[in-house]
Parts: structure tokens; sequence; C-alpha cells
């Protein structure tokens, strides 16, 4: 199956306020993936916005869905901008070039580093309970967030999922800068992104006509219904 390279739709290229939300998103970006009949995939949302974008995909494509907890480390002054980010298995990495123009200290890397470990151990609980995180080998493990700025708590997720073997790794975001899309494509057999754009200037949220960040118990209450619905 030639599935390589850059996919987007050219009609939403650079352009804002595109998707109603984070289902029609969702859905969007499933219609890319459509054609490629992926039916031994599976689909990862990365906690807390890439759940309901990747349950929509998991839906349209009739697809398994589960979680890939990542988090970023966040900067100890602005709890939205991060250095660095943490996975599931305890793969870290952290942006050593912009540690470095920010003078971050050691005793404050590590106290985030520890802080982010933390969150993620919290959210494996609560999302995932004691069950088995899903086999990765021999299958299209399809990757979803919400969105790319830098790519970082990407980057982290797909080194994670190396980690456990995945050989056919597929990014899907609905929207995300142009560079990020050329770093992560870098790394993966393919990235399928609704909606790229160019610019000195980028926000995720600027894709949605409706936004707003999503609660550890907003993901909980949509990954208790689609188990229910999924028996």
């Amino acid at each position: 199956m030639n599935i390589a390279g850059i996919h987007q739709s050219v009609r939403l290229k650079d352009k804002i306020l595109v998707f109603r939300d984070r289902t029609h998103a969702g859905e969007l970006l499933a219609d890319l993936l459509l054609p490629y009949r992926l039916q031994d995939g599976l689909v990862l949302g990365i906690p807390a916005g890439g759940v309901e974008v990747g349950l929509a995909v998991a839906q349209r494509l009739n697809l398994p869905f589960d979680v890939a907890v990542v988090s970023k480390i966040t900067l100890p002054w602005d709890t939205e901008a991060g250095y660095g980010a943490v996975a599931f298995d305890g793969t870290c990495l952290l942006n050593r070039p912009l540690i470095m123009r920010l003078g971050l200290s050691e005793d404050q890397i590590r106290e985030g580093m520890a802080q982010t470990r933390s969150k993620i151990q919290r959210r494996l609980r609560k999302f995932r309970g004691e069950a088995p995180f899903p086999e990765v080998r021999d299958r299209w493990v399809i990757l979803v967030d919400d969105g790319l700025a830098s790519g970082f708590t990407m980057k982290t997720a797909i080194e994670a999922l190396r980690h456990l073997g995945a050989d056919h790794l597929i990014v899907a975001v609905p929207t995300a800068h142009d560079r990020a899309v050329a770093d992560i494509a870098a790394l993966v057999e393919a990235v399928f992104c609704a909606n790229i754009r160019k610019g000195l200037r980028f926000a995720v949220a600027e894709a949605y006509r409706l936004w707003s960040d999503v609660s550890e118990n907003e993901v909980l209450d949509l990954l208790v219904r689609h188990r229910g619905m999924n028996g």
C-alpha cells in the first residue's frame, strides 16, 4: 500500500475556522484516511484534545480506539508553553535549545519532569486503569491529536510507540503548522492533516469555531461512553 508522505485537504489549506468542533475535525480527517482501507489499524488519541478527534476517526473508519497518554513539561511561569514532554512509558524528550534560551536551571527541569511524570501516572490510572496497552506491532497505528504547533509532544509519543515496536505509524491531526508537519513526516510512514497552515504565528485553536480546553473528567466521560457502546 503506497501511503507514504504528507496528505492534506487542498481546499482547507491556510484557512482558519474550518472545523465546527473536534468531532467535526475528526470526521473530515477520517475522510482523508478512508481511501486507504486500514482494516487492521488502531487509532490512538493523545489526551486531552486528541481523544474526541480520535474517537471520531475510529468510528468513521470502524477501527478500535485507545489512548496514548503524553503530556508536555510546562514552564514554571506559563502552563500553556512547554520545553519537553513525557510519554506513557516514561519516554522523555527535552527541547535543549529552548531550555538554554530560557535559562532554566537543572532544578527547575527536574521539578517539571517530576510533576509531569506524576500527571502521566494519574492519567494512566484514570483513563486506562489496569488495562494492558494494545499491541502495536505489525499493524497500522494512527496517532491522533487535535493539532500540531511545535510538534514536540507528538515526537515524544512517536518515540514511545517505536519503543513498543510500532512499525507502521501514521500521524493524523486536523490542523498543523507546515514546519511541524515536515518535521513529523520525517519520523513516521505518513502524516494526514486536513488543514496545513503557514506563517510566523500559529494557534491550533484558530482552526476551530468552537474551542475550549478539555478536562480530564470530560475525557473520561468520552472513554466510558465509547467503551459502553463497544462492549
